[in-house]
Parts: C-alpha cells; sequence; structure tokens
C-alpha cells in the first residue's frame, strides 16, 4: 500500500511546465507512429479469428497535473485502426499514459467507443526499455469496466499490455485481454500485437507553448 502525506490538498511548487522534457521512459512514445504489421487474434463463433491491421497512433503532451501532492506528466493518445480490405474503422481507442517521476507509476487510460474504459497500471525506471501494465477485473485501482451486454457475453478479466524500445528507435507491442465468452468453456485471450515507426514528432504541451508566445513578445 503506498505511503501517501498527511496534506492531500498543497500542490507541488516550481512544476517544470515542459512536459516532453519529464515524461521519463514515455518520452519515447512522444510523437506520430504508424505500423502496417498489426495481428489481431480475436473470438468467432466458429473459433479463433486472425485479421492482419495497419495502425496509426498519435502521442501528444498534455500539461502537467497535480492530485493534490501528486504530479504526472503524460501524453494524450489516439488510436486508428483499419485493415487492408475494409474501408470502416477496425478499432478506434483513447486516453493517456502517464507518468509519476516521484514513485515510478506509470499509468495507460484508455476507452472504446464499443462501452469500455480501463486504467492499467506497472512500474518502471526512467530509461526503462519495457513497460508491463495489467488491469484486474473488480480492481478499484487498475480495473475494468464493461457495458451490461459486453459483462453477459464477452466479459474481460484481465488486460496486460507490454511495451519494448527497439534499438532501431520503432517500439513493438502485445496486448492480451482475457475474454470470458458465453457459451465456451474456457476463457479466450484475445491477442494484439504490432511494431511501429514514428513519422512525425510531438507538438509541445499547450502552457509550453503559451509561455513561448509570451516571451516572444
Amino acid at each position: 500500500m503506498p505511503v501517501f502525506p498527511e496534506d492531500i490538498f498543497t500542490e507541488p511548487s516550481d512544476v517544470d511546465p515542459d512536459t516532453l522534457a519529464n515524461l521519463g521512459p514515455l518520452g519515447r512514445l512522444a510523437g506520430v507512429w504508424e505500423g502496417r504489421r498489426g495481428v489481431d487474434l480475436s473470438p468467432k463463433a466458429d473459433g479463433p479469428e486472425r485479421r492482419d491491421y495497419i495502425e496509426r497512433i498519435s502521442f501528444q503532451p498534455i500539461d502537467p497535473q497535480a492530485n493534490g501532492p501528486q504530479l504526472f506528466y503524460g501524453l494524450r493518445y489516439h488510436v486508428h485502426i483499419t485493415t487492408e480490405e475494409e474501408d470502416t474503422t477496425f478499432h478506434d481507442q483513447v486516453g493517456y499514459w502517464l507518468w509519476e517521476p516521484a514513485t515510478g507509476l506509470v499509468i495507460q487510460t484508455l476507452a472504446i467507443p464499443r462501452g469500455q474504459v480501463a486504467i492499467a497500471t506497472g512500474t518502471a525506471a526512467t530509461d526503462a526499455d519495457r513497460l508491463v501494465l495489467t488491469a484486474e477485473r473488480g480492481d478499484t485501482e487498475s480495473g475494468i469496466c464493461s457495458t451490461a451486454f459486453l459483462e453477459y457475453a464477452f466479459r474481460t478479466e484481465s488486460y496486460r499490455i507490454e511495451a519494448v524500445f527497439n534499438p532501431d528507435g520503432s517500439w513493438s507491442y502485445t496486448s492480451e485481454v482475457v475474454l470470458a465468452v458465453r457459451g465456451q468453456p474456457e476463457p479466450f485471450t484475445h491477442r494484439d500485437q504490432n511494431t511501429l515507426v514514428r513519422i512525425a514528432g510531438p507538438q509541445p504541451n499547450p502552457l509550453l507553448r503559451k509561455l513561448a508566445e509570451k516571451s516572444a513578445t
């Protein structure tokens, strides 16, 4: 159990406004990325289905965020996935990756437009080459919340994502979602994996842009 201070209201002073300089291991995610070799393994009525997909992810820095004395630096992200054979969106996801410098806590929040949200957590060193974050159904700190239909038909028991920063500057991930599929005797592991390369750099966070504009006038 973390040890928290008695003073839960006072926010940190002299906070560095430059998010990109304070993202710890998340700094290597900043920017816009593409991957064209994604593989999705999902449950279907007649057995698992494999689909190849094309992915684009944008990670942009947000201003420093405080919960009283707790301070986060982070990235807002948007994932958009398509396939070669279909024009419709295959997957869409938004959320934040957050880093707490004081503790090494890493958080991913995610929301998908099928009625599901989650918070996954892990810890990492500032220079970590690998991040592992997890969430469990029923956990109030790193948990999963779904609509009544998803709970009935495709109940999510757990979520795990592993991100690896590669020597060539790309990064790879494997995500695993364990599902209790109605009518199937055993849990199913829904797996996605891809390797992405940066196609554009990030923009400065809003506060830093404003400060730069003021100093230029």
